[in-house]
């Protein structure tokens, strides 16, 4: 079962890698808009028709067009997905409106959001939810108030299904999991304290609908707290945080004449989550660039301070350059050097001839040596157990090497003599990156190639034209049912795989979305 669920994710994540995540969640937020409008016309929701179109209106040029002035005072690439995913926060977190004054405020609030990425950012990173910034911003100076009409059941079908593709794409999932039911169920028991209080019944029922239906918990997870920017890197501590906002937004905290329920919630989650992410964000300079094999290319950065990481992390990276397509100006990659590596941090990508290439890829093509980049965090739980002892089961898939080439040397630098069986698919032996690397750690190899890989490395072996399934996976790995399995490259060939695995005594994959 656990093989199946992740050969689906893997497919899934394939498809929604062929955008962005800043682009996903620009088309999911937009996409949730135009069914409001028609539920509006409908009367099915609060805001009218008009008022939806105009406070949209109002909403986008404000944040665009604040973030156009942001960007060209401070020589930044003209951007306008971030500022426009704003927009559309705001347009259900504040009441949409026709009253000119209370438009002004909301686009004051659309402009303190944009403002609030860059004033309040370390090294290239934000660390406040722009939307909620600008959202509380509105309350505490009195001059308007978050509305969360969003929470609204007619609404909570098509947050839930755009917000599931949103978590998908971010692998965010378990998280937002986490902090929904958290916040459901302390709001259910707020509202059963504070009916005891009152001597007055409640009905659980009822009680349970409310907080899942119309409560805004399911649009704030999905959208708001899944921000990969705001979380810090690790699961435990995402889940931290998620739990900490769910208590926060499930039974808001009086602080005078407001409240520290849903936008400040998220807040409080924000600054909890930079305490752990504010060492993963670092410049990195380019030192050099290489061809690894005919489509594998690596790149070799060096920072001026250590990046703190574990073996098998990833590190986001931002390009900017003008007309980025679908795939935007920021991708992971997973870590390629060790730890110990540090200063120097390598990352390694396949690159594709022509068109198919993204813009992303084809501005990196063409940096030079000197370039510096911003690294806008760490994160990650791909790492292998803590236990060296555990018999491990690592296969990689093309560019899915990466973060096994990161783990091992790591292990071999502590002098861990840990029990591993790398299975390494290639479509052909030129394409087996990081031979030496991987003989260096002494790990048992077995190589899936279409021709023969001759001369390997000792304790290497080509499969010889073993089929890689389950029955194959047996025959070059026979005790595969005692090991802890570890899957990693693109999407496809994990979905592929994945179901060979089931028998293994856990599964963990990484896909590479976006490849």
């Amino acid at each position: 079962m656990i093989a199946t669920l992740a050969s689906l994710r893997a497919r899934l994540l394939g498809i929604l890698g062929r955008f962005s995540m800043y682009r996903l969640v620009m088309l999911a937020l937009a996409a949730l808009t135009v069914i409001a409008l028609a539920l509006s016309l409908l009367g099915l929701v609060v805001p009218s028709p008009l008022e939806l179109i105009v406070t949209a209106a109002v909403l986008g040029a404000a944040c665009v067009g604040v973030n156009a002035l942001v960007q060209r005072v401070l020589r930044m690439p003209r951007r306008y997905e971030s500022s426009l995913i704003t927009a559309f926060i705001l347009l259900f977190v504040l009441r949409p409106t026709l009253v000119p004054v209370e438009l002004a405020w909301i686009a004051l609030a659309g402009a303190v959001a944009v403002v609030s990425k860059y004033a309040i950012a370390w090294r290239g990173r934000h660390i406040l939810n722009p939307a909620a910034v600008g959202a509380t911003a509105l309350t505490v100076s009195g001059l308007g108030a978050s509305a969360w009409w969003v929470g609204s059941p007619v609404l909570a079908g098509p947050v839930l299904l755009l917000g599931l593709a949103v978590l998908l794409r971010t692998e965010r999932l378990r998280i937002v999991t986490v902090f929904f039911v958290v916040a459901v169920g302390v709001s259910v028991f707020r509202l059963a304290v504070q009916a005891q209080a009152a001597g007055v019944s409640i009905d659980a029922g009822q009680a349970l609908s409310f907080a899942v239906l119309s409560s805004p918990f399911l649009f704030l997870g999905a959208f708001m707290l899944s921000e990969p920017l705001t979380l810090p890197p690790r699961r435990w501590q995402q889940l931290t945080v998620a739990a900490v906002v769910g208590v926060l937004a499930g039974w808001p905290i009086s602080v005078g004449w407001f409240t520290l329920g849903q936008e400040r919630a998220l807040l409080i989650g924000n600054l909890l989550a930079f305490v752990w992410a504010a060492h993963h964000t670092v410049r990195l300079r380019l030192r050099d660039a290489s061809m690894l094999t005919p489509t594998v290319r690596q790149l070799t950065f060096e920072s001026r301070r250590p990046v703190r990481f574990a073996a098998g992390q990833y590190v986001e990276l931002e390009v900017p350059h003008s007309r980025p397509d679908a795939r935007g100006t920021r991708r992971e990659f997973s870590i390629v050097s060790a730890p110990s590596d540090a200063p120097l941090m390598r990352i390694a990508y396949r690159v594709k001839e022509g068109a198919a290439e993204s813009s992303y890829k084809r501005a990196l093509a063409v940096a030079a040596p000197g370039t510096d980049y911003a690294a806008t965090g760490v994160w990650g739980d791909f790492v292998l157990p803590r236990d060296p002892g555990a018999p491990l089961l690592l296969v990689a898939a093309g560019i899915g090497v990466t973060p096994f080439v990161s783990q091992l040397r790591e292990s071999a630098a502590r002098g861990e003599d840990r029990d591993v069986v790398l299975v390494y698919v290639a479509a052909t032996a030129a394409e087996l990156a990081f031979r030496d690397e991987l003989a260096a750690t002494g790990a048992e190899v077995v190589v899936f190639t279409r021709d023969d890989p001759s001369p390997l490395p000792a304790r290497w072996r080509w499969a010889q034209g073993v089929r890689l399934d389950a029955a194959g996976l047996h025959d070059v790995v026979p005790d595969l049912d005692d090991r802890h399995a570890y899957i990693s490259g693109p999407p496809a060939l994990i979905a592929d795989l994945a179901p060979a695995l089931e028998k293994a005594r856990s599964l963990t994959t990484d896909a590479f979305a976006g490849y």
